[in-house]
């Protein structure tokens, strides 16, 4: 049965690749395996959990005593029910909340036109200046949003600056590159440095340390992509309103636009604060400011009598707008993970991986390359179950506690899978959601990308990583 559970992930994880081919969306392949490998777990639990949970299970059925003179299947099926799959709905839905609700506070500043007030401020039309200029603010924009909106809003930009469509698609892959650079040193940027983070594996520790080698894999491509454009952009379509809320925007000025991103971003970057404060989950300030931001939308509406009632954006119309199928397959591909985990068949593959590949540098590195062709969200989701975070006043309980002081709280595994699953999905187009994007909004092909950018990202990615190995053994 662990076989057929892992056949069942690995043929899922196929169609999730060729997804396009198959015409099937992912998120209801990721919705499939995750439900039917946990159906199938429960079935193999008896046989699994003296192996792999033996101490969870003895301590569940102490602090329950209620079920101790039932039958030794019925007490693993309430186990399974009642600790395990409760755990793990607890996790997964810490990282969905978090996710839903800072795709609500972004949607709410874009409708209202918050980030036409950046775009707005872009005037030159010199080709190789603009794209170090969209590098950075992407970078910047995308450790504080996710690389997901940041890619959209900075193609946007693109497509009315540069009219020219080759030049946009080197325009638009650096910001692939850099939405997921900038991404990596966050702990807000990107879906894994979010799980890393919920998960508390890392804090905001991981901003200095990872800061120089993101900007590094962002600069080398961008160094050697500026001798792709010459010249001067001829023309450039003016940024005044964005089409689908024209209406809406002619009857707020800038102080209305500024104001709500302002108020959105200030959420968005003071989440990690509120974490240390209070040690509460993020997504509890989150939704806190998704009320706080909805209480200031219909503040400004009841203000302005002359907007008509079908032309506003308020929540509960911007809330449809929010791309729910990628919560799904975020649950989906979370639930498969941790029906891994329960298993034992992380573990194994930890222990194959610390044989073979003793050095976590190496480790990390092989995992970055994988999530240029499997999505980084279960690479991370895997690698948080092979390598659980350990309490550094237990560290020398290990055989070897050189080697596990690693995978303490920001310790150097965690950061380094930070930027390895998030740098390492710009290598291909389809390695990242930004890529993917990338290539729906501009209709960029596979081999396109491969024959012109893969290059420069992969030479980015080794050289962001070999300065953050530099930095942390020689600094």
């Amino acid at each position: 049965m662990i076989t057929l559970i892992i056949a069942i992930f690995v043929i899922g994880y196929i169609m999730i690749a060729f997804e396009r081919q198959l015409r099937i969306n992912k998120a209801s392949t990721a919705l499939f395996i995750g439900t039917i490998l946990w159906i199938i777990y429960l079935y193999i639990a008896p046989e699994v959990i003296p192996q792999v949970s033996a101490d969870q299970f003895a301590h569940f059925i102490h602090t329950h005593p209620e079920i101790q003179s039932q039958p030794y299947g019925e007490q693993v099926r309430d186990f399974v029910i009642n600790n395990q799959i409760i755990e793990m709905l607890g996790d997964i839905s810490e990282t969905l909340l978090f996710l839903m609700a800072a795709m609500t506070i972004v949607e709410l500043i874009d409708v209202h036109g918050g980030f036409m007030y950046i775009t707005d401020l872009i005037t030159t039309r010199n080709k190789r200046l603009l794209l170090w200029l969209i590098g950075i603010i992407t970078f910047f924009m995308s450790s504080i949003l996710d690389n997901l909106t940041t890619t959209i809003v900075m193609i946007m930009l693109v497509k009315r600056l540069v009219p020219d469509r080759l030049d946009r698609l080197i325009y638009g892959s650096i910001i692939v590159i850099a939405a997921n650079s900038g991404g990596a040193w966050s702990p807000i940027g990107d879906v894994t440095t979010i799980m890393l983070w919920v998960e508390g594996a890392i804090t905001t520790k991981v901003i200095p340390q990872l800061f120089f080698p993101s900007l590094i894999s962002m600069m080398l491509p961008i160094s050697i992509a500026q001798f792709m454009l010459k010249g001067k952009i001829k023309s450039a379509t003016s940024m005044s309103v964005n089409d689908e809320n024209s209406v809406l925007l002619r009857h707020l000025n800038t102080s209305d636009r500024v104001g709500i991103l302002i108020f959105g971003v200030l959420i968005l970057i003071t989440a990690p604060i509120f974490k240390a404060i209070t040690h509460l989950p993020p997504f509890v300030w989150l939704l806190l400011g998704v009320s706080m931001m909805w209480i200031y939308t219909e503040v400004i509406y009841n203000h302005k009598k002359n907007i008509e009632e079908n032309i506003k954006q308020r929540l509960d119309k911007v809330i449809g707008k929010l791309d729910f199928t990628t919560l799904l397959f975020f649950l989906g591909i979370l639930m498969a993970v941790d029906a891994l985990q329960s298993a034992g068949i992380l573990n194994g593959i930890s222990q194959i991986m610390s044989e073979k590949m003793p050095n976590v540098y190496s480790q990390a590195i092989s995992i970055g390359l994988l999530s240029a062709i499997i999505d980084n969200v279960p690479l991370v989701a895997a690698a948080i179950g092979m390598y659980p975070t350990i309490d550094p006043a237990l560290v020398q309980n290990f055989s070897d506690p050189g080697f596990m002081q690693n995978f303490v709280v920001d310790g150097v595994f965690w950061h380094f899978l930070a930027y390895c699953a998030g740098v390492g999905g710009s290598i291909l187009i389809i390695g990242s959601a930004a890529g993917v994007v990338f290539m729906g909004l501009e209709r960029v092909s596979f081999g396109w990308y491969f024959k012109r950018i893969s290059f420069l990202a992969l030479l980015g990615y080794l050289g962001g990583a070999a300065i953050y190995i530099l930095q942390n053994n020689f600094f």
